[in-house]
């Protein structure tokens, strides 16, 4: 009888023993979890990466507990291309933690959203791992810091300075869709009458390091060289597309402080490293020519002059095709000491406005006694075929810049 009673008196303590135990487990704070993680009404928990954030959108994340606002330092969100940290500002309240970026997003830009195994709950409770997601903001990419960005959505407009055409400066331009989807719309050109003039072109230009970048896509129907755009022609900058399309440029003017000079930006297609200060040029030639990748296909064009290096690069679908040097002309030359871009038309030659789909405005005279030099002749060097995202920077845009944009941005 007395092993019973001792029996039940060890079944009763361990029992008791068991309830305490599992009692303790359920006043356990659970471990920190994400729920829901959403901007605006883009899921960005998702199995597959949210595309088509907008720029200006705003990041919530759920939790299941209520978050300890003074360790949301282990949250990181870095623009993926150049592995920046993306400012913003984190708030707490309860369960929900908002991210909130400092400045709108880059376009067509892969992000990564990271929330680190710091981060813990008001209890103390951490996440049992490290949660990451990204996610890509709406559009194509462009390399933040423009100076000035024609988009073409439906209007000429510069959507970052606001520049608009100077009135009465638009004719024959109408809007079509671009090379896809998320590039949105592109200006077309007729390549006879079509041209767009916007007053103080001398401001895109910059006494220092200086880019540009547009996307092209000539049409080769009318048989002739084709004049994009032009500040002024050569007192400016202008771009021209040979008319055999193996061969493109950039004219544009520069200066050392004391003295002004123009100088092409030229890929010639064929390699040749015979004209003065070329260091490097592509030949085309082993795989059918230049023409093979530009005559009637959507192209992105890059000019990059570097004002500490005194280097040009040319860009062509995001590699490098073309580079020279300032620093290889001759002792003495003006051009060793170049720095920068620096408009120096005048009229009546040339009228200090930027013009697309000619070399120059209709006001300027200069090659009007020529038949592919004068608006007025249908037959002239006008622009023929779409033109979609025209950016311009006061600095140099690196390779792996270019490479996203034309990753991007391509069809």
């Amino acid at each position: 009888m007395k092993n019973v009673k001792w029996m039940l008196s060890t079944l009763l303590v361990a029992v008791v023993m068991a309830t305490v135990f599992v009692g303790c487990n359920d006043d356990e704070p659970p471990a920190l979890a994400l729920v829901s993680l959403t901007a605006g009404d883009i899921d960005l928990n998702g199995a597959t990466s949210a595309t088509g954030v907008p720029v200006g959108a705003t990041i919530v994340a759920t939790f299941n507990v209520p978050v300890d606002e003074t360790t949301t330092s282990a949250i990181t969100l870095v623009r993926q291309f150049d592995s920046q940290n993306f400012d913003a500002t984190i708030t707490v309240d309860g369960n929900e933690v908002t991210i909130n970026p400092n400045a709108d997003f880059s376009t067509g830009t892969l992000f990564i959203l990271t929330f680190g195994a710091g981060l813990k709950s008001a209890e103390g409770k951490t996440l049992t791992s490290a949660i990451e997601r990204n996610f890509t903001s709406e559009g194509t990419f462009a390399v933040p810091g423009a100076f000035a960005h024609w988009t073409f959505e439906d209007n000429a407009v510069d959507i970052i300075g606001g520049r608009a055409p100077k009135t009465g400066g638009t004719v024959d331009l109408t809007f079509v869709d671009g090379r896809k989807a998320d590039a949105g719309k592109a200006a077309s050109f007729n390549g006879t009458t079509t041209i767009v003039e916007y007053a103080n072109g001398d401001q895109l230009m910059n006494n220092g390091s200086w880019a540009l970048s547009v996307w092209v896509k000539p049409n080769s129907s009318l048989g002739k060289g084709q004049f994009v755009f032009g500040l002024g022609a050569f007192y400016g900058f202008q771009m021209e597309i040979f008319g055999d399309y193996n061969a493109f440029k950039l004219a544009a003017s520069y200066t050392n402080g004391t003295n002004d000079f123009s100088e092409d930006l030229w890929a010639d297609g064929t390699g040749n490293l015979g004209w003065q200060g070329w260091v490097f040029s592509k030949d085309f030639t082993p795989t059918g020519g230049m023409n093979v990748v530009i005559k009637d296909n959507w192209a992105h064009y890059v000019f990059v002059y570097n004002a500490t290096t005194r280097q040009g690069i040319v860009y062509l679908n995001g590699e490098r095709i073309k580079e020279q040097d300032f620093d290889l002309w001759p002792d003495g030359d003006a051009k060793r000491t170049t720095t920068g871009l620096k408009y120096r038309g005048g009229a009546p030659d040339v009228l200090n406005e930027l013009a697309l789909g000619f070399v120059h405005s209709r006001g300027g005279t200069l090659w009007d006694g020529e038949p592919w030099g004068n608006y007025d002749n249908p037959d002239a060097n006008h622009f023929h075929g779409l033109m979609d995202d025209l950016i311009i920077y006061h600095k140099v845009l690196t390779q792996a810049e270019i490479t996203a944009m034309y990753n991007s941005g391509k069809p």
